[in-house]
């Protein structure tokens, strides 16, 4: 007999300066499907985690552009972890969820980290995927230099502009994060990225939201508060190596070591033989996340 279906749709959510636009797979015979709530990263979409969503067919998953990203990009007003994290509470009330697991990847579990502080009662658990932890930047550093220390090309690519999709498909060919694994899925994540029209099309990302973003997650204080408070049960796990496919990783282990000692209370998983984006969009890295979504909602049963 075939295991569960899951079927795909999007909604978008009223929340403050506009419409959010929602992925939402769920199976379609189970409306008591267990919630869990997907945050992607500082450039990316709801799209990010199709290959996870592909292996939790049994799932009620909710996973938003956020704010200034994918079919949200043109919401008005201030961005920054609280107001993503009143975005995610709308989600949740429109779609009447009571309460979910939450697992974000890069700045989502930053993100994630935020709304389970501000919104305790939602949140069962939190799974933080290659994020959520300080990263190791320097002090004295302008939000430009931060940026570009972190995510380098990541960032520069948010001012080109492309012919066609297939120029966007090139560029990210040469980008050694994906040498091994591109693939279709990849593809429609990459294509959906893309806003405005042919010769002009661009990245739906702003500059201006990246950098209003980064500057919350690394030199304000709601990281901090929520983290002293860590109100759930939570994992992390960290990908071999990093945006460019190098080591060390975003977390190195002289790093990790300083942090599991600052904060205890979080879990550490390592997940060889991915780096930051495969952890989620490559067959291995969404083996580990969906394993570690199943073990961590079997253990809040």
């Amino acid at each position: 007999m075939d295991g569960p279906m899951s079927v795909y749709r999007t909604v978008d959510v009223p929340v403050s300066g506009g419409d959010l636009r929602v992925g939402v797979w769920e199976p379609d015979d189970d409306p008591e499907a267990p919630a869990v709530l997907l945050i992607h990263g500082v450039t990316a979409s709801h799209l990010s985690w199709r290959a996870v969503a592909d292996r939790l067919p049994d799932m009620r998953l909710i996973a938003p552009d956020l704010r200034g990203r994918g079919r949200s990009n043109d919401l008005t007003g201030r961005a920054g972890l609280e107001a993503h994290a009143a975005d995610l509470a709308a989600v949740l009330d429109a779609l009447d969820v009571e309460r979910v697991l939450v697992v974000g990847h890069s700045m989502g579990a930053f993100v994630g980290l935020v709304f389970g502080d501000r919104y305790p009662e939602r949140v069962s658990r939190v799974v933080l995927v290659d994020g959520g932890l300080p990263l190791d930047v320097p002090a004295g550093l302008t939000a430009d230099e931060v940026i570009r220390l972190v995510l380098g090309p990541t960032a520069d690519r948010l001012a080109m502009r492309f012919p066609s999709v297939d120029a966007y498909f090139d560029f990210w060919r040469e980008h050694p994060a994906f040498r091994r694994d591109w693939s279709p899925m990849l593809e429609a994540y990459l294509a959906y990225d893309l806003v405005g029209d042919a010769p002009e099309l661009r990245p739906a990302t702003s500059y201006a939201t990246l950098e209003e973003d980064s500057i919350d997650q690394n030199t304000g204080t709601a990281i901090a508060t929520a983290l002293a408070a860590l109100r759930h049960p939570t994992v992390l796990l960290t990908a071999e190596r990093g945006l460019l496919d190098q080591v060390p990783p975003l977390y190195a282990p002289e790093r990790m070591a300083e942090l599991r000692a600052a904060h205890p209370g979080v879990r550490h998983l390592h997940i060889d033989d991915v780096n930051h984006y495969t952890i989620v969009l490559s067959e291995r890295g969404a083996d580990a996340v969906a394993g570690t979504v199943r073990a961590e909602l079997a253990a809040a049963v």
